[in-house]
């Protein structure tokens, strides 16, 4: 989707806003705004309106809200005085007045729902050993990749989803991709007595027994690296390659830091507190942490999918199973090949964790991505990078 406008185009696919073939620098909120004037230039817009759309519903003074847009008028060449495409409306808002052509690359779109409508998942269920319904979904042809759970999943919800769908759609585009809801989240039972890592660990061994590949390659993300190492060493002989991003070896309380157990039972009071009212307050924290640069639609998907994928009281227990864990007597014991990718300021997970992962597990390759977001996303600058990486590491 693209606005032209007085010589500008902005590209909300590429996130890019060029004048003429340059393009200009943008920082990514300014972004945002300019998105939500030209999609509601019909009307003028109030400051609560930007705020919750734009912010994400964040305090926000007056000062840091005429900054920005004083910065968008710059980046498309008008200003306060002039307000040739954006024009200030005295205690009412703003509204973007000038003329706008929207090019919707009708061939490319309809191309592009063509092949996800061919790209249809398929939902199963199967049963732990203790009795826990998990839910599993299969799509895509290719290499066998199983994506071991994460924290907050949901296989419906995440596959239509603007922070996982381009990355899930881009796997099931090359391989035969299998990932599932771990217990407590999403489709899987919310009912469970056993939250523990041995526990997520059955998780994945029975839904790789349920369909019945004999060899794959094994993907974790976040705490789905542990996951995924640990069933790679019981395993051997079914773990072709190994790809772990933003992954740690070490839990909070693991990791011989009075700040991080700190922070750990901080963040577990907010949960149990906030994490299932109306109200998206506390649900943003997370959200600033997980994806700080997220546009504002990825943020609001975001802060939807807490409150759909699992309950205040599950979504505790999980942060506490995974503040315990400690993988790195199992790290040596490797044996496959593994690519390790991780964000140099990543908000969740340190990047020493992921430089430990790598430093431990034998032969493994490590990539230093540029970012903030713990989940990356199709709009970070690493984007590219990291799918380039794993495919050449995975189809090689």
């Amino acid at each position: 989707m693209q606005f032209i406008f007085s010589g500008h185009t902005l590209d909300m696919d590429r996130r890019e806003l060029r004048r003429g073939s340059a393009t200009i620098a943008i920082e990514p909120q300014v972004f945002d705004l300019l998105v939500y004037l030209l999609q509601n230039r019909g009307r003028v817009i109030s400051k609560d309106d930007l705020i919750a759309s734009v912010w994400g519903g964040r305090i926000v003074s007056d000062s840091s809200l005429t900054s920005r847009i004083n910065a968008a008028r710059k980046a498309i060449g008008d200003n306060g005085e002039r307000q040739d495409l954006i024009r200030t409306f005295t205690r009412k808002g703003f509204r973007f007045v000038g003329d706008v052509h929207e090019d919707n690359d009708f061939g490319a779109a309809t191309a592009s729902r063509l092949d996800r409508a061919s790209l249809r998942q398929n939902v199963h269920f199967c049963t732990t050993s203790d009795g826990v319904r998990i839910a599993y979904a299969e799509i895509g042809r290719g290499p066998p990749l199983v994506k071991a759970a994460n924290y907050l999943s949901h296989l419906e919800y995440d596959w239509q989803s603007p922070v996982w769908s381009p990355f899930l759609h881009e796997l099931a585009d090359r391989y035969r991709l299998t990932r599932y809801d771990a217990r407590g989240n999403g489709l899987s039972d919310w009912v469970v007595a056993d939250f523990s890592f041995e526990a997520s660990n059955r998780d994945l061994e029975t839904v790789v027994d349920a369909i019945k590949v004999p060899r794959f390659a094994l993907l974790g993300i976040s705490q789905g690296c542990a996951v995924a190492v640990a069933y790679a060493v019981r395993n051997p002989e079914r773990v072709s390659h190994l790809v772990l991003y933003g992954g740690f070896a070490r839990g909070k309380r693991r990791r011989g830091s009075h700040k991080e157990i700190a922070e750990a039972d901080a963040l577990s009071t907010l949960i149990r507190e906030g994490w299932g009212r109306d109200n998206p307050a506390f649900r943003q924290i997370f959200t600033s942490l997980f994806i700080p640069d997220g546009t504002t639609e990825q943020v609001q998907w975001w802060n939807e999918l807490q409150r759909r994928t699992t309950s205040p009281e599950n979504a505790m227990r999980m942060r506490q199973a995974w503040d315990e864990i400690d993988i790195t007597g199992l790290l040596p014991q490797v044996q496959c090949s593994t690519l390790v990718l991780h964000c140099r300021d990543d908000a969740v997970q340190p990047f020493e964790e992921g430089r430990l992962l790598a430093a431990e597990i034998p032969r493994s390759r490590f990539v230093a991505l540029e970012g903030r977001n713990h989940v990356i996303l199709q709009n970070d600058p690493s984007w590219p990078r990291f799918l380039e990486e794993i495919d050449s590491f995975l189809l090689s």
